[in-house]
Formats: structure tokens, sequence, C-alpha cells
């Protein structure tokens, strides 16, 4: 008969894996994706590098792992912001405003997430959020439109300009030494959102 874990075994396995995963995303939020190698994350969880392999069958699988979570828990957090009841226009002006926000206060994760260079399969789980936040953006679009408060559009394309350009506009100041979150960066942030979708800026 096949061994068994019991149950403590399995919360202990879990446990270490969870503190696993929350000390690589803090090495990547420090050092990117290309340094934070295995020994990296082993020396900062206080493990053996070989005792990574227990966890996760090899660094990409790790990285993959770190990646959803972290970019799982901003298209929650968009989605909520985003989300009705309110006025589409008040909805997505907030929801671009709190992502860049939220970014700019963890900048080198969220330059990870966004911009930095990165495994292969990183980059296609890069493309598969991307598609998320898209359809988020696109069906407030859509509902705006729909509301006759945005002019008549395919929520799409739009959806896909705004996606790319918050990110395109957050790369240089989230590499930035300057660690300062300026107002007047979100300002025009969400102001050149609101043009893209045809909406009047906020006052």
């Amino acid at each position: 008969m096949a061994y068994r874990k019991t149950p403590a075994e399995l919360r202990r396995l879990e446990a270490a894996r969870e503190h696993l995963v929350a000390c690589a995303t803090s090495v990547v939020a420090e050092v990117g994706w290309s340094q934070a190698s295995v020994t990296a994350v082993a020396d900062a969880a206080g493990i053996a590098a070989g005792s990574v392999y227990q966890h996760f069958p090899s660094k990409a699988a790790l990285a993959v792992e770190v990646f959803r979570r972290a970019a799982g828990r901003e298209v929650h957090v968009l989605g909520e912001v985003l989300a009705p009841p309110g006025d589409p226009v008040e909805r997505l002006s907030r929801g671009v405003e709190v992502f860049a926000r939220r970014a700019l206060e963890n900048r080198g994760l969220a330059h990870a997430l966004l911009a930095a260079p990165a495994e292969p399969a990183v980059g296609a789980e890069r493309l598969d959020f991307r598609r998320r936040y898209r359809a988020l953006f696109a069906a407030v679009v859509r509902e705006g439109v729909a509301e006759g408060v945005l002019p008549e559009q395919d929520g799409e394309i739009t959806a896909a300009a705004l996606t790319g350009a918050v990110g395109e506009v957050l790369v240089d100041p989230l590499a930035a030494d300057d660690k300062t979150t300026t107002e007047a960066l979100l300002a025009e942030l969400t102001a050149m959102a609101l043009r893209c979708a045809g909406a009047p800026p906020p006052p």
C-alpha cells in the first residue's frame, strides 16, 4: 500500500510552500526575475536550495506561481473597483488610479509584473493576465457606451489601448530611483485614460 501523508504533514508542507512563495515574491520585487535564482530564494526562505525542488519542479514553475499570485491580486482589486454599480466613467477613472497607485506603492514587484525581462513561461502568464485586465476595462467601456456616457466605440480596442498605455506610462516611473509617488502623474494618467475612452477629463 502506498504511503499517504498525514493531515499534519500536508499542512506542514503547504505552510512551507506558502512561505517559499512569499519569500520568492520578495526576492523578485527586490532584484527582478533574472537575479531571483533558486539559491537566492532558498537563502531568503532559510532552507537549502535543494529543498525548493520539493515544492516546485523548476525555477520557472516557482516564478510562474509567484507571477500568478501577485498578478491575480491586482486583477481582483481592479475587478472590484470597476464592477457595478456606479457611473462607468467614474469607475474607469478610479480603476486606472487605483491600479497605478498600487503599482507605485510596490514598484519593484509591479515592474516585475509589467515589464522586467523574464523567462518565457512568465512572459506567457503576463500576456494572459494582460487579457484579463483588458476584459475588465472592455466591460466598463461597453457599459459606458450603452448608458450614453461614452461615445460609440469598440470596447475591446479601447480596452487594449488603455491596458497598453497604462503599462507603458508606468514603466519608467517604476524603474526610477526616485520613489516619490506624484499625484500629478496619477492625475495625468487618469485623464489620458478618459481621453482614450472619449470621456471628459475629471475636474
